[in-house]
């Protein structure tokens, strides 16, 4: 009869603490963070703000007027033009996100009239200004190290993400990489159509 005490006694010290694990590991607190098929390995604690790379700086009215700090810059002082944005929310662990992002530089060379900007789903701003650096982005990004966006805007827990905004109203949300510069202007023009209907 001691040992079968004994031995449920023990279960329940096993079962507790894994439960604790689970609620208190890494992560915990970012349980609606986006997150794709890969996730990183272990992610870095948060990065220092003072070791943030350097980046070009961010509009002033935010990701489709969602307030967030520049990743490694300053967000500007004139708000941008009415008009459509094109955000891609993206993380620098995340290999489609490493394959989209430079379409995302050439559509914004060929499409001037829009803005076009990323928001970094990660608690590591440093990592992914030094990420998009690595790549050669200059496309401005923000830091959304607590799901600000994501959370708003009601979106699905996956990055890359692609959403088209005319000033703040959400035009289009597309969960899924894009494999060219064609395929993201051919999104980009099918909502704006459908919003001038």
């Amino acid at each position: 009869m001691a040992m079968t005490v004994a031995a449920v006694i023990a279960t329940v010290a096993v079962i507790a603490g894994a439960v604790y694990l689970l609620q208190a590991g890494p992560g915990a607190d970012d349980a609606a963070a986006p997150t794709a098929a890969t996730t990183p390995a272990e992610t870095p604690a948060e990065g220092d703000e003072d070791d943030v790379p350097a980046r070009p700086d961010c509009p002033a009215d935010g990701a489709g007027g969602i307030a967030l700090p520049c990743l490694g810059a300053e967000t500007g002082a004139q708000p941008q033009a009415e008009g459509i944005t094109v955000v891609n929310l993206w993380a620098w662990w995340c290999g489609p996100c490493r394959d989209e992002l430079p379409y995302f530089d050439d559509f914004a060379a060929e499409y001037p009239e829009y803005t076009v900007v990323g928001v970094h789903a990660d608690g590591n701003p440093g990592n992914g200004a030094a990420f998009l650096n690595d790549l050669g982005v200059e496309m401005p990004s923000y830091q959304d190290s607590d799901n600000t966006f994501a959370g708003t805007l009601g979106l699905p827990a996956v990055v890359p993400i692609t959403v088209i905004f005319e000033g703040t109203e959400q035009l289009a949300m597309y969960p899924q990489p894009f494999e060219s510069t064609a395929e993201l202007a051919a999104a980009v023009d099918e909502a704006v159509a459908a919003a001038e209907v």
